[in-house]
């Protein structure tokens, strides 16, 4: 039975303190859906027979038939904590009673745009770890993501009974296996060290730790145990947490504490095996021998009454009964959640700045900075969720200042609106205010800053994500920055050709639907749908097929986009590229080198960006990337998109009239950046340097119609004399693989390109962690031909890494292999077959 109503959820939501934001994240497969089912079930939304097996949060069929979290899903859960515990939270309180706020999101890569969706509307996040195959590709991805975005991790190490039944460790490798895993968490965190959130490593002595296992449903931290042992032995509760873990040892015969794992040359046991395991593995190794009276004997030690049918089983079914009731997960869970999540009056004081674009001071800023539920509204919509209605979605987000209520008229500002501008805005009034809870909505009047909430009726406004405001001069919340690109494009065409219409209107849903998929039209008249993996476009194109367009279609084979570059370093004796304008008065001199990769790294992550004070950015680039300081302060802009790896500087000395022209170069830079010469791919990697420049002394005859498309030309002929080359993306591929068939592995890689470059064995288990690089464009159908190579034994995860040469040559020569590559793009995209030709775009010296 729910044992909580939505007027009691709304009372909650006003008592900002006592509200938690949290988002579940991990590696595929480590148990998010199987753990948040114990939490749906402690607030009464089913049954605890069926917790673990429901995955309530996995909403859609496939997900279920699957076994994998495809989209990412809020619930709102009410909470009752014991008084005593709530004394050792260190943010303000009020009462006793939660609201906590959860969304489970995917584990597999190639949704982690749904985990950014997830972490910007949350403060906190439940870290899952898998006890057996430890800190995985993706587990150190999610982390990553989440403390850029200034969230505070607790975590959960999972599948602790699979460690106690399948692998049969002993307690001090069970210990050694969970210290490691505490290492390698806390080695992540520490890499992405951000001084104003401060230091938030996870610890078992500190409560931020748990353990247990999702399926059965228990779980437990030091600080239970240390709480047991301290009402029974009459001792400091936080003494007793720090005694529980680490190098500290209790001498039954002397009954004091050391440091020192031996007395009298007699081995001492851990404190942790000793009094948390020992009971643990006690009860398993009763329950699962079937020692009946053993059993009894230790329940009524427990203080643990079976009732009815419970009495009668036997084996692992009795084991889930007893552990679930000695260690119920979602206490342990929802203690930690609630000591050491952040509110969102705690979260908001040092998230907003990495939150809002405009001035931090300003009347927003201030709105968001203070969670104030009478400010401005500030509300940010992260993605969209498809509603029953087909065609319509509830728009997804989290309000961070003001309240929001059904009727309100307000300012729907898409990710291009510019302060003071009309562009991406619209003025509509919200329909309802909804509550999600998993699969099911729950209509509210108004929701008030800190809260998570569901709109409905702005969803013809926005595309993917956007800010909702009631204020004139405020500025947007910061886009989210995703950790996967989408670089895998089919084409996909109608079967009937009366159904086009409905094609068009599909990919315009789609796209709504997914944070992550591109839509577009080609030059050619295709339509491309472009995804981050293999699984994702499988997905996107079932969902297109069934429930957007809901008409048959064909697709094309998977296709991989490349970027252009250059290869050939600069040197003195160069000569510059020149062309002229079509009236032959102007002239534009370039030289094109390819930017360092660590540069490229930086603009791509936004470490360097061309919104930063240009001082500061060429200090960046002088001290990191040995570059001139004159240089690095004359970068015109950033390209394609205006944010891209490319740069545009000008280098020249003393030339009148060069503001003038500033723009239409630009405009040029632009457009050339976003298709290169070789096969209309967008460049990466590239910088020109402006060398010179002659202009007609009359105004009239250098406008943006003579200068842009001679910019476009001189940029293309630079990019043809500095031997171009195309990159293509790469995957980090991770394979978790039992010793007997690690020789499948090598055949597999060796024969689509790919190499292995670490390969260590996991201690402990009879596992290796196998880390390959393998190109994206060998990677179709990758994973089938891991398992039958391996007879199933192989679990590959790959996510995008970085960019390569696409090697065998140039691809100027249509004889190579990236040649071929070249004209099979040309060719697919409608542009005359051969080599480019330089002397089409620059004029002889």
């Amino acid at each position: 039975m729910v044992n909580f109503t939505v007027a009691e959820i709304r009372e909650l939501m006003d008592r900002t303190t006592n509200v938690r934001n949290m988002s579940v994240i991990a590696h595929v497969d480590h148990g998010k859906s199987t753990l948040t089912d114990s939490l749906v079930q402690r607030a009464g939304i089913i049954s605890s027979k069926v917790a673990g097996e429901a995955r309530f949060t996995d909403t859609r069929q496939d997900e279920q038939d699957r076994g994998i979290t495809i989209k990412s899903t809020a619930i709102s859960l009410f909470a009752e904590m014991d008084p005593e515990d709530c004394k050792d939270i260190k943010q303000t309180t009020n009462g006793h009673t939660f609201l906590v706020n959860l969304i489970d999101s995917p584990g597999h890569v190639d949704f982690s745009s749904e985990v950014t969706a997830a972490l910007r509307v949350t403060d906190g996040s439940l870290v899952v770890v898998d006890c057996v195959s430890g800190v995985c590709v993706q587990t150190e991805t999610v982390l990553r993501q989440a403390l850029g975005e200034r969230i505070k991790p607790v975590v959960i190490i999972n599948k602790v009974d699979r460690a106690l039944l399948e692998l049969q460790v002993s307690k001090e490798d069970l210990y050694q296996s969970f210290a490691r895993t505490v290492e390698s968490v806390n080695v992540i965190i520490a890499t992405y060290y951000d001084k104003a959130l401060g230091d938030v490593q996870v610890y078992p002595e500190k409560g931020t730790i748990a353990f247990g296992s999702g399926l059965h449903g228990w779980a437990f931290t030091v600080r239970q145990f240390a709480g047991r042992y301290a009402k029974k032995f009459g001792v400091d509760k936080t003494k007793m947490m720090e005694r529980l873990w680490g190098d500290s040892f209790f001498n039954p015969k002397t009954k004091k504490w050391t440091k020192i794992a031996t007395h009298e040359g007699k081995a001492l046991e851990r404190s942790f095996n000793m009094f948390i395991l020992d009971p643990i593995f006690k009860i398993f190794s009763a329950i699962m021998n079937f020692k009946k009276e053993e059993t009894t004997t230790l329940l009524e030690k427990l203080e643990i009454t079976l009732k009815g049918e419970e009495k009668d089983l036997e084996g692992k079914p009795l084991l889930k009964v007893v552990m679930k009731k000695f260690l119920p997960a979602a206490d342990a869970l929802l203690e930690m959640i609630v000591l050491h999540l952040p509110s969102p009056v705690t979260a908001q004081r040092y998230r907003a700045e990495t939150l809002y674009e405009g001035p931090i001071d300003d009347e927003c800023g201030v709105g968001i900075r203070d969670c104030d539920p009478k400010g401005p509204l500030m509300l940010y919509v992260s993605k969209m969720v498809p509603t029953s209605d087909k065609g319509r979605f509830y728009a997804f987000g989290r309000v961070f200042s003001g309240t929001v209520r059904s009727g309100l008229k307000v300012r729907i500002q898409g990710p291009n609106y510019v302060p003071g501008k009309k562009d991406d805005l619209f003025v509509k009034a919200i329909q309802r205010t909804i509550l999600m809870m998993g699969r099911y909505i729950e209509p509210i009047d108004d929701v008030p800053a800190g809260n998570i909430c569901g709109l409905v009726g702005v969803d013809q406004f926005l595309l993917k994500s956007g800010t909702l405001t009631t204020l004139e001069t405020a500025h947007n919340m910061k886009v989210m920055k995703f950790s996967v690109s989408p670089v895998v494009q089919v084409a996909v065409e109608v079967k009937n050709a009366n159904d086009l219409p409905k094609l068009v209107e599909g990919l315009k849903r789609l796209s709504k639907s997914d944070p992550c998929v591109l839509t577009f039209i080609s030059e050619s008249g295709e339509h491309i749908v472009a995804g981050a993996g293999e699984l994702h476009l499988e997905i996107c194109l079932k969902d297109l097929e069934e429930d957007h367009a809901g008409i048959p279609l064909k697709v094309s084979p998977p296709v991989v986009s490349y970027r252009e570059t250059v290869s050939r370093e600069r040197k003195e004796t160069d000569e510059p590229a020149l062309s002229k304008s079509p009236n032959k008065h102007n002239r534009l001199y370039v030289i094109a080198e390819p930017l360092s990769e660590e540069v490229s790294r930086d603009i791509e992550s936004g470490k360097i960006g061309p919104r930063d004070d240009f001082k500061a950015r060429a200090r960046i680039l002088a001290d990191e990337h040995g570059w001139d300081v004159t240089d690095a302060r004359k970068i015109w802009c950033f390209g394609p998109d205006t944010t891209g790896a490319n740069l545009l500087v000008d280098t020249t000395k003393a030339v009148q009239y060069l503001n003038e022209i500033k723009d239409s170069v630009v405009s040029g830079f632009q457009w050339a950046t976003r298709e290169g010469p070789l096969a209309e791919e967008p460049m990466r990697s590239i910088r020109f340097s402006l060398m010179d420049v002659t202009l007609h002394a009359d105004a009239i005859h250098r406008g943006g119609g003579q200068i842009i498309p001679t910019a476009r030309r001189v940029l293309y002929a630079a990019t043809l004399r500095a031997e171009p080359q195309l990159l293509e993306p790469v995957y980090l591929v991770e394979i978790q693989v039992p010793e007997q068939a690690m020789g499948g592995i090598y055949g597999v890689l060796t024969r689509r390109r790919g190499h292995v470059f670490s390969e260590e064995q996991r201690p402990g288990t009879p596992l290796f962690n196998v880390k390959a690089y393998l190109p994206v464009n060998e990677s179709f159908g990758f994973t089938a031909d891991l398992r039958s190579n391996t007879g199933g034994q192989a679990f590959p995860q790959s996510v995008f890494d970085h960019w390569q040469i696409l090697p065998g040559g140039s691809p100027m020569d249509v004889t190579t292999k990236p040649g071929q590559v070249v004209q099979d793009m040309r060719k697919r995209k409608g542009i005359k077959l051969g080599a480019p030709d330089v002397n089409e775009y620059y004029d002889k010296l």
